[in-house]
């Protein structure tokens, strides 16, 4: 038997806190910093998790249902976006990677928020290097395949009869 929406919702929003969880012990565990495209992923992991447990604490009907599922389909898709963008990046050869630029905190304090918002949006040179992989996939891989899972079973939300 299926769960129901409902519990869906809560697995859904538990599996992204297991992700940011994941993601915060490679931080400040194994010692990996996190780039630029990292931040912004986790940010669609928070955003998709944080819809999901909307959708769990309201409980809506079919049209609510539906628009809580359709957004975290929208919300893992730009989430997909970012990471394919870092895989991407990732495969450059390192003559054709971008510059590494300052820390986030250095860009934060000192550019305008546009700027500073525009560089966590299309990464640097720092997102261009794999410090993990497994299976020979690296983080962003990872995160990628988080984000096909978190969309397809929003879509599945989204569609299923209600129950």
């Amino acid at each position: 038997m299926l769960p129901s929406i409902r519990l869906t919702s809560l697995i859904l929003a538990a599996g992204c806190l297991g992700l940011i969880a994941t993601g915060l012990y490679m931080q400040h565990m194994l010692g990996l910093q996190p780039c630029a495209l990292c931040i912004t992923q986790r940010i669609f992991i928070i955003a998709v998790g944080l819809t999901a447990f909307g959708a769990f604490i309201h409980h809506p009907q079919n049209i609510g249902r539906r628009l809580y599922a359709g957004i975290g389909v929208l919300l893992a898709m730009v989430g997909g976006y970012f990471s394919s963008h870092h895989m991407w990046l990732q495969g450059l050869p390192a003559d054709e990677a971008p510059a590494c630029g300052p820390g986030l905190d250095y860009i934060f304090d000192t550019f305008p928020l546009q700027e500073a918002l525009t560089v966590l949006l299309r990464g640097d040179g720092n997102c261009a290097e794999i410090v993990w992989s497994l299976l020979g996939l690296s983080i962003a891989g990872w995160t990628l395949i988080a984000f096909i899972g978190l969309a397809l079973i929003n879509l599945w939300q989204l569609l299923r009869k209600q129950s």
